[in-house]
Formats: structure tokens, C-alpha cells, sequence
């Protein structure tokens, strides 16, 4: 399991969330964010709208399985 926390560039609007959900789909890990105490799929992109993640707002991406080193990078890579 690799968790690590990211602070946020800007709002993860639709657009963003969908991107982003799209890029988690591509790894076959089990993939969750957590803002506070709420946790949701990061391929949901309902769960994904549902967080309201803020500009500069911290998040902790949780990833789990075979591709999990690789999917902390490019998700990184989409929020910023």
C-alpha cells in the first residue's frame, strides 16, 4: 500500500475530476482519496465531485496493488 499526501493547485472542478478519474481507471490498483474523513474510489467521478475539493486544500491518494508505485506520480501529475 502507498499513500502520500498532495495540496491541491487548483479546485478539482468536472473537468479536472474527470481527468483525473480517467487517469486512476488506467492502473488496476485499488486506488481511494481522502479529504478529512471522507474516502471515495478515485475512479467515481460522482465520488470525485462529491469530496468539493478547494485550492489548496490537502488530499491523501491511497493505492494498492500491483501498478501502486506508479499511480501516486501520475496523479500527482494531473492535479498540478
Amino acid at each position: 500500500m502507498v499513500e502520500q499526501k498532495v495540496k491541491i493547485a487548483s479546485g478539482l472542478e468536472t473537468r479536472a475530476a474527470a481527468l483525473f478519474v480517467q487517469t486512476a481507471s488506467k492502473f488496476t490498483s485499488n486506488i481511494k482519496v481522502k479529504v478529512d474523513t471522507k474516502i471515495v474510489n478515485a475512479k467515481s467521478i460522482m465520488g470525485m465531485i462529491s469530496l468539493g475539493i478547494l485550492e489548496g486544500q490537502d488530499i491523501v491518494i491511497m493505492a494498492d496493488g500491483d501498478d501502486e508505485m506508479n499511480v501516486v506520480g501520475e496523479l500527482k501529475k494531473v492535479l498540478q
